[in-house]
């Protein structure tokens, strides 16, 4: 295999006004959907394809109502830059596994106070 790291590479730019903006934000969501199956097999994940993107889904969600073009122009440069580091096979598999993790994580509950963190062994 060629390792090839201008693969998918893009020159950084800014959008112009929201409209493209926009229209920037659903290609890149669509470059994500598309690759869920090639990232499933490259990275030999136990998750279906609907899961991932699904999660795919979520994650561009969490971002809906942001509404600065800066800001925009941010989360697309690291969505984009994830997706270049994804499929140039650069991450690791628990690279790609960590956007499961937040439902363990809402099962390890914290302690009310200081006093009983202390008295678990807890900081």
């Amino acid at each position: 295999m060629v390792i090839n790291p201008t693969y998918l590479a893009q020159r950084t730019r800014s959008s112009v006004s929201m409209a493209d903006a926009k229209r920037r934000v659903l290609h890149s969501y669509r470059d994500w959907l598309r690759a869920a199956p090639e990232v499933q097999t490259m990275y030999s994940l136990n998750l279906t394809i609907s899961q991932l993107r699904t999660k795919v889904r979520q994650e561009y969600e969490r971002h809906r109502y942001v509404n600065q073009l800066k800001t925009i122009d941010v989360l697309l440069f690291n969505s984009h830059q994830e997706f270049q580091e994804t499929l140039n096979y650069w991450k690791q598999k628990t690279h790609v596994l960590k956007y499961f993790r937040t439902d363990e994580e809402d099962a390890v509950k914290l302690p009310n106070n200081f006093i009983n963190g202390f008295l678990e062994g807890r900081n």
